[in-house]
């Protein structure tokens, strides 16, 4: 196993880990989860809960990418596009209720977490090419 497997590896289960733990939090307690996280605007339980219906599946796609190898460019495409869009959406609205500052800490952890899963696509392509057909 190479080093890029490896980093691939330590993505896919960190990020299918917290997808499937925010999912099931947004779903199981909303509103903890509006007054922790997701503090942005007035809370809407069911918007919380069709997100939660996002994220969870998400985490679920990168952990099943472990098992099926052809799944992993697939999965993290889409895993950056959607990190990547939400890092967006934080930099046009920063009005987290505990301060602007908040919604730019956010954001740079949103940025950061885009930057490491596109660099775990870009290993899962060049792995991808690398083997024979």
């Amino acid at each position: 196993m190479t080093s890029r497997s490896r980093y691939v590896d330590v993505i896919l289960i960190v990020y299918g880990i917290y997808s499937v733990a925010l999912g099931v939090f947004m779903m199981l307690l909303p509103v903890a989860f509006f007054d922790t996280l997701g503090a942005f605007g007035s809370r809407n339980n069911h918007y919380i809960f069709d997100n939660a219906s996002f994220e969870l599946p998400l985490g679920l796609l990168l952990l099943a990418a472990m098992r099926w190898w052809s799944w992993r460019v697939p999965a993290l495409a889409f895993a950056t596009a959607h990190w990547g869009l939400h890092a967006l959406s934080h930099i046009i609205d920063t009005d987290h209720h505990a301060g602007a500052w908040v919604g730019y800490l956010e954001f740079a952890g949103l940025a950061l977490s885009t930057l490491l899963l596109a660099i775990a696509l870009r290993c899962s392509l060049i792995e991808q090419k690398a083997i024979p057909r």
